[in-house]
């Protein structure tokens, strides 16, 4: 009888841990990437090797990041803790200095416990290292950001260097800094020129750029047509034929290394593109992701393309769930943690019917001058946004305020010119408290809901919703501004404000 009990403990173990495979994972993350690729269907750019990717993943059509700010939203890639959770509430570098809780357990930390070795290659921009460390880092704190994040031979050889210094199984992760913008940069708006063959410039030996017109590029029509905006575009295409050629610099490497069939390899970047109505902005083109998810163990959904609503805080359980190994037990603050992610692994099998239909964001502060908190739900057909801070304009991050894309738009509207936006700069500033927009209808989000009749219902359960998620997560935002956070309970202010 004993024996029996044993047998049939070691099958439920079996089968809750049915998703983990043995092997390694790559996590890839592009700064400030959107969906300019053919796998998103965007004709006018090519991407052949991230086409190859997608070949041999599932894409998610629905991807979303936690927050749309690059510190921010690293953090939560690596903790799977929203950032009004793990205390990363804006940049890292500089005098912004902002960075997580000291008891907050990263990747790098919960992996190392269970003996995989972990690596860093390109951006971190994330602290304190005590949260994030890694057994072997190659990133902008030692080296030039340049060499590390955008030098793809460079990178594509400690690519190398990590995965041959030893054996066992092993979590990379390769942050590149390509496409995020280069102000003031002698290589242009977006790096365009780095080693692009000019004695200037340098050379890159494995990356071959590609160059687009300004009558080449597509203009999405959340950005205003105009010369300005497709030079800009231009740029970002020619720097993201670089990240798409290192893409396939690190797959080679996979294959010549023998760990092409034994790693899973995730593709998604930390927030919006770094234009208007984008980054730093939780509205559709500010919070949706490019996520690819490769397994050499689930190749049934190879090419195929998933509709279910994921989050880059579902990234950890992801991997943690690959390994095999728990979510620590450790509290912030007194209060136990937990994921309000979970696992994509299932989504590799078969599409799923319900569970994955809602995702969660939070936004505080970019740079440290730049406070201006938001709350979001998305669903499969609206978006419900709580700008918590609406009665001041919001702000704008320093490399969209000096981009060529916002300085047209702010010279033609100090001239009383046509923009050629969907909307003018006060609608832009000044924001509704609460924003709700049928995005199937709707997909610009130009028309706010939350005040007609007919939409209440829907708005008051989305607001019960939003709610909930912000206790679970332990909101400390979670009375703004109608109230004050005392002892878990909301004491009013009665003025006026939700």
């Amino acid at each position: 009888m004993f024996e029996l009990k044993t047998i049939l403990l070691i099958a439920v173990v079996y089968l809750l841990r049915c998703e983990a495979k043995s092997g390694n994972v790559l996590l890839i993350i592009g700064d400030d990437d959107g969906f300019a690729s053919q796998v998103y269907n965007n004709t006018a750019i090519k991407t052949p090797h991230f086409n190859k990717l997608s070949e041999r993943s599932l894409t998610i059509k629905h991807a979303y990041t936690s927050v749309s700010s690059c510190s921010p939203s690293r953090s939560a890639i690596l903790t799977g803790l929203p950032q009004h959770q793990n205390g990363q509430y804006g940049l890292h570098h500089s005098f912004h200095h902002f960075q997580s809780f000291d008891k907050v357990q990263s990747l790098p930390l919960m992996l190392k416990s269970s003996g995989i070795r972990t690596g860093i290659i390109g951006k971190k921009h994330i602290g304190p290292d005590t949260v994030y460390k890694f057994d072997h880092e190659w990133t902008e704190e030692e080296y030039s950001l340049l060499q590390v994040g955008r030098n793809i031979t460079n990178m594509k050889n400690l690519v190398h260097k990590f995965i041959t210094m030893d054996s066992g199984p092993f979590f990379l992760y390769v942050a590149f800094n390509d496409p995020h913008r280069c102000t003031g940069s002698k290589y242009g708006e977006f790096c365009e020129k780095f080693g692009n063959g000019s004695p200037e410039f340098g050379v890159i030996e494995d990356w071959k750029p590609t160059y687009y017109s300004l009558d080449d590029v597509y203009v999405p029509p959340y950005l205003p047509d105009t010369p300005a905006t497709r030079a800009d575009i231009s740029a970002q295409y020619t720097t993201l034929s670089r990240l798409d050629q290192g893409i396939g610099l690190l797959l080679k490497e996979l294959e010549l290394t023998g760990h092409l069939n034994d790693t899973l390899v995730i593709y998604s970047a930390d927030n919006g593109i770094p234009f208007p109505n984008a980054k730093t902005n939780l509205y559709e083109p500010g919070m949706g992701e490019p996520m690819l998810i490769s397994s050499p163990y689930h190749t049934s959904r190879w090419g195929e393309v998933s509709d279910s609503f994921t989050s880059t805080t579902d990234i950890v359980p992801t991997i943690l769930n690959w390994f095999g190994v728990d979510f620590p037990k450790y509290k912030i603050f007194s209060r136990n943690v937990q994921l309000s992610g979970k696992s994509m692994l299932p989504l590799l099998n078969a599409e799923p019917k319900s569970g994955w239909n809602s995702v969660y964001s939070s936004h505080d502060l970019h740079e440290v001058t730049m406070y201006y908190p938001m709350r979001v739900i998305r669903n499969q057909q609206y978006r419900l946004i709580h700008n918590l801070n609406n009665g001041a304009p919001y702000p704008i991050a320093l490399d969209i305020m000096v981009s060529p894309t916002f300085n047209d738009t702010l010279h033609r509207t100090s001239e009383n010119k046509t923009t050629n936006w969907f909307k003018t700069l006060h609608q832009y500033y000044y924001r509704d408290e609460w924003e709700l927009f049928d995005v199937s209808k709707d997909p610009l989000e130009v028309k706010n809901l939350a005040k007609d009749v007919n939409y209440q219902n829907i708005l008051n359960e989305m607001k019960k919703d939003l709610a909930k998620w912000q206790e679970a997560t332990d909101d400390p935002w979670r009375c703004v501004p109608g109230g004050v956070l005392y002892q878990g309970t909301c004491l009013p202010l009665y003025n006026n404000r939700d």
